[in-house]
């Protein structure tokens, strides 16, 4: 039986992860809601390859980044806030090349970088929770604080380290 799959996270500030995670345990369909808000770095990447642990390591020798929350998208089939951060495209291009050969389609393409907060709703409810959010929307900034790593369980997922920005 092959090993889990090994997903990365951006973690944030506690203040903001807690604002997240409220939202979604509001939206998110409670059947299927198995998480705490997140920023997914990549989907998946082999978790028995050192190589992967070392890499991250390394880009986490970095002060702690700004990430602009600038939007609230409608994603048909839920709802997700945009962000925006020079810094941590920075981060996911490094990665990106380092793990090139491991890459799934997914996590090949362009980094749009969200956290999602309602996911597997008709686009009537979608829309909905939109407009709701976007009535008192302003920008604003939350803290990039380091990478943590998940083994994907089906569901559920299993911490396996968190590694943060120095």
């Amino acid at each position: 039986m092959p090993a889990p799959p090994l997903i990365l996270t951006l973690a944030i500030d506690e203040i903001s992860h807690n604002y997240f995670t409220t939202l979604r345990t509001q939206y998110f369909p409670k059947y299927c809601n198995y998480l705490e808000a997140h920023l997914t770095l990549f989907h998946h990447l082999p978790a028995d390859v050192d190589s992967i642990n070392e890499t991250v390591q390394q880009v986490c020798k970095r002060d702690n980044m700004l990430l602009e929350i600038t939007g609230i998208n409608n994603t048909g089939n839920g709802v997700a806030f945009t962000i925006a951060s020079a810094s941590l495209q920075q981060i996911h291009t490094e990665l990106q090349q380092s793990f090139a050969p491991y890459l799934i389609n997914r996590d090949k393409g362009d980094f749009l970088p969200h956290i999602t907060i309602q996911n597997k709703v008709t686009a009537f409810k979608a829309k909905q929770t939109t407009d709701i959010l976007l009535q008192d929307f302003k920008p604003f900034t939350a803290q990039g604080i380091g990478i943590d790593s998940w083994l994907y369980l089906g569901g559920p997922w299993e911490k396996k380290k968190e590694y943060r920005f120095e």
